[in-house]
């Protein structure tokens, strides 16, 4: 398929999921201030009906229309609204916007993202395929890489802008979470295997975790404490799906089901003082004991005494 093509079928979703509901004609104005229309006078009839036709095959989006006023809306009970077809439509469209904005592109500033756009789609593949990979892995922890890890992947993830594949180690017979950007020399064997049920969940194996890391722990209940103004952003993005809330007049108690790991000491420390953990006492020990770690760097009162090498 044209990349072109592909394009145009996001922006008719994205234009029609931004208005709510959108009449033909309010739609055809739109069309003729896009990058795709070519100078045409409004979106052809025809070409109108394939794009829906092609956005419901794609996607599983229906674009209805209501008869009574004549509008264009995405229907509710359409298929389309799982994770990942979201996660490409808010991408897509992002991507479009940014490509009709060249002209200001010396006034936008991106973040420097490091890419897996090199083994993204052969991994994608051997995920659908069920096909082991094999490959070098460079741990940001070790000097040297390890050679030659094989895995039976059994799904993907993005987290942080940084994509990740999670599956069964071959050598050792463990679940292992690798990180796309430390891979190197990727193959995907020819070979087959039969992910075991209940493996291939993403949503479900990281449930009771913050971040990538999964411990053999058992989850627990965490409390935090978080001052006011923090507590805006706490809201807008939820550290987990177990997030509750108790609003109180100066601070906001927010509670949460997880496993106590090294992923969710550095979110709680990247706040600051604006959050402090109430219980459980175990992660209050974790954060106070890197706080102390990083106190001790700082020991000494002129930093221009400490030997180097």
């Amino acid at each position: 398929m044209a990349k072109n093509l592909l394009n145009r079928y996001i922006w008719l979703v994205d234009t029609i999921r931004r208005h709510g509901r959108i009449t033909r004609r309010d739609l055809d104005e739109c069309w003729e201030r896009s990058p795709y229309s070519s100078g045409e006078k409004g979106i052809p009839r025809r070409t109108f009906y394939n794009y829906r036709l092609a956005v419901e095959e794609l996607f599983s989006i229906t674009i209805a229309c209501d008869p009574a006023t004549y509008e264009y809306y995405i229907s509710d009970d359409e298929g389309g609204g799982s994770r990942i077809t979201d996660w490409l439509l808010d991408a897509s469209a992002t991507s479009n916007v940014l490509q009709g904005s060249r002209d200001v592109a010396s006034r936008i500033m991106l973040e420097n993202i490091p890419s897996a756009r090199e083994y993204l789609a052969p991994i994608i593949e051997a995920v659908r395929f069920n096909h082991p990979l094999r490959f070098d892995y460079h741990p940001y922890t070790r000097v040297n890489p390890t050679r030659g890890v094989e895995l039976e992947p059994y799904f993907l993830r993005i987290f942080r802008q940084l994509w990740y594949v999670t599956g069964r180690n071959c050598a050792d017979g463990k679940v292992k979470t690798y990180s796309l950007d430390r891979i190197s020399n990727l193959r995907v064997l020819t070979s087959t295997f039969s992910p075991p049920p209940g493996q291939t969940d993403p949503e479900e194996y990281f449930a009771d975790s913050f971040g990538i890391m999964v411990t053999r722990g058992e989850p627990r209940e965490v409390r935090l404490r978080v001052e006011s103004r923090q507590a805006k952003y706490f809201r807008a993005l939820p550290l987990h799906p177990s997030q509750r809330e108790e609003i109180g007049d100066e601070y906001s108690i927010f509670t949460y089901r997880l496993l106590l790991t090294s992923d969710f000491v550095a979110e709680i420390l990247s706040h600051g003082s604006a959050v402090t953990v109430l219980q459980p006492r175990e992660l209050r020990t974790m954060v106070t004991a890197s706080l102390r770690n990083t106190l001790a760097n700082y020991s000494d009162t002129d930093p221009e005494s400490t030997p180097t090498d």
